[in-house]
């Protein structure tokens, strides 16, 4: 059924009741202290998931049985190690890098899982071997015996329970549930127009072919009207891509693209060798360009980032395109309690990390950082040449 108010107010309307609702949880913390007991779970390297999330023998509604609400903060001790993470309804509910116990809908087992990265990996639990076919197996690390063992206990009954609210920003799938917004708003669709970047050169978008959100005919509409004729496809391999439903009659069909299959962990070496192979097919196929991944968010929007800072954008450019997105999917604008807290702990916070600034040192800022030479810095890091670099930037630049 068609809204009658705007998804915005909507969207408010949310955010205080949330608020509210926070009183009422701080309220009977104490109580639930005193409720959830101690769980034991255990980890097989085969349910390991694709990107590293540790699938424990353990149903979230055991979990919530035992007295934890989602805002908790746990502690979980395995392999001799104690870390203490949120208990959280999905993987964005923390910021990225960070660590949680994950119950997601739908889901029936909890998950240990790191926001944008790897947690089997990571916490020394497992390796993973990626093989020609694209096939993924888990195997214990070294010294490691299997079923790995966990020890789930209370560490703090609502201590995360705040900034899990802030995360919990939902988006729909109905076009019709966006009525403010053009059709290309709605798929994530635009023009990078930062400095340095030539006119109508390079877009972003969700994905012009996979369903999964609605948003892939309005996209491939919108990467056709633009012309493009180059694709960045950050998603999926290519047997996936040619797979999905109506993909021959697609006009993405009909373009040069690359399946790059990346995962969504920034720092790790597959994700960093994949972007590089992407940014090297731009350097070398002239044309007008597109980057995509599912939602046109995550690896998306750390890949445009890179290339704006690289062409010379300011920060509060590069920062401006990334939260369109948020806008786009959830209503966030400027104004909005939220927004200043999503670029912490989203874009700034991977930039950051890319760019090798340490937490310590106060006088390396973003805003008032090289960004150009900060991406050039990490493009080298990440395998391209001086030569690749000089002629994606001429490529991006239009000229």
């Amino acid at each position: 059924m068609k809204k009658t108010v705007s998804k915005f107010v909507m969207l408010c309307v949310m955010f205080v009741l949330f608020a509210k609702m926070g009183y009422a949880r701080q309220a009977f913390a104490a109580e639930n202290a005193a409720k959830a007991g101690t769980l034991k779970a255990t980890a097989k390297a085969e349910d390991i998931q694709k990107y590293g999330n540790v699938v424990l023998s353990l149903t979230g509604e055991k979990i919530k049985a035992a007295g934890y609400e989602y805002g908790d903060v746990v502690k979980v001790k395995f392999l001799g190690k104690t870390l203490k993470v949120p208990f959280i309804s999905n993987y964005s509910d923390v910021d990225t890098g960070k660590p949680a116990l994950v119950v997601r809908a739908g889901d029936p087992y909890a998950l240990l899982a790191v926001n944008m990265g790897d947690f089997a990996t990571t916490y020394g639990i497992a390796v993973k071997t990626v093989h020609e076919d694209n096939t993924i197996e888990w195997n214990y690390a070294e010294g490691v015996k299997g079923p790995v063992s966990f020890k789930i206990s209370l560490k703090k009954a609502g201590g995360y329970y705040d900034e899990y609210v802030l995360h919990q920003l939902k988006a729909s799938n109905e076009r019709t549930d966006y009525p403010d917004l053009t059709d290309e708003q709605y798929a994530n669709f635009r023009m990078i127009k930062t400095t340095g970047i030539g006119e109508g050169v390079l877009y972003r978008t969700s994905s012009p072919i996979n369903p999964k959100n609605n948003r892939n005919t309005y996209a491939d509409a919108a990467i056709k009207a633009a012309g493009v004729d180059v694709i960045v496809n950050l998603a999926d391999d290519e047997e996936t891509a040619r797979g999905y439903e109506n993909f021959d009659s697609s006009y993405y069909a009909t373009t040069k693209f690359i399946t790059l299959n990346m995962p969504v962990a920034f720092s790790s070496g597959e994700f960093q060798k994949k972007l590089a192979k992407g940014l090297k097919y731009i350097a070398a196929t002239p044309g007008t360009y597109a980057i995509h991944c599912t939602e046109g968010k995550d690896r998306a929007g750390f890949a445009s980032a890179i290339l704006e800072c690289l062409m010379g954008a300011s920060y509060d450019e590069v920062i401006d395109d990334y939260m369109t997105t948020f806008y786009n999917y959830y209503g966030v604008t400027k104004d909005d309690p939220r927004y200043e807290a999503i670029v912490k702990s989203n874009i700034a916070k991977t930039l950051k990390t890319a760019f090798t600034f340490k937490s310590k040192d106060k006088k390396r800022d973003l805003a008032t950082a090289d960004l150009a030479a900060c991406a050039k810095k990490y493009l080298q890091k990440i395998g391209l040449t001086n030569a690749e670099i000089k002629a994606l930037k001429k490529n991006l630049s239009g000229k």
